[in-house]
């Protein structure tokens, strides 16, 4: 798997900024981006539903747009803006860590680099999630030892 750029990442935040800012200029909502090994840069967001037991994350329309590309995950950024303008940084939740697994552990996440939650601290899934239950099996994306 090709390790992004520091430009490439860059590239990955600006794109799920536009996303925010173009899509909802005011209020709180959220986006994600996600960039591909062909370094091409997906961007999603969660549509709102009446009933929040079926809301979906941010990640999901652009996880689902690799996959349909055949085109492994290398980075992933989810950001939240916030009614003052600001930008939140919010790291994987576990489904969407489940989901990006199957890209390797070597898959660069965004993180908040606290105590600053507007910056951004970039750690693989291994970093973030280092007792991936799947590091048991030999059937698992990640194997075992990795």
């Amino acid at each position: 798997m090709p390790v992004p750029t520091p430009d490439q990442l860059t590239a990955t935040v600006d794109a799920c900024r536009d996303l925010i800012r173009t899509r909802f200029p005011e209020g709180e909502e959220g986006a994600a981006a996600m960039l591909l090994e062909d370094g091409t840069i997906l961007t999603s967001t969660a549509p709102e539903v009446f009933n929040a037991s079926v809301e979906l994350c941010h990640e999901v329309g652009a996880f689902c747009e690799a996959y349909k590309l055949d085109q492994a995950v290398v980075a992933s950024v989810c950001l939240f803006h916030r009614a003052d303008g600001s930008m939140l940084v919010l790291s994987p939740c576990g489904v969407c860590q489940e989901r990006l697994i199957q890209h390797g552990p070597d898959v660069l996440v965004a993180t908040a680099a606290l105590p600053a939650t507007d910056e951004i601290a970039w750690r693989t899934l291994r970093e973030v999630h280092p007792a991936f239950w799947g590091r048991v099996l030999d059937s698992s994306p990640w194997p075992p030892g990795a």
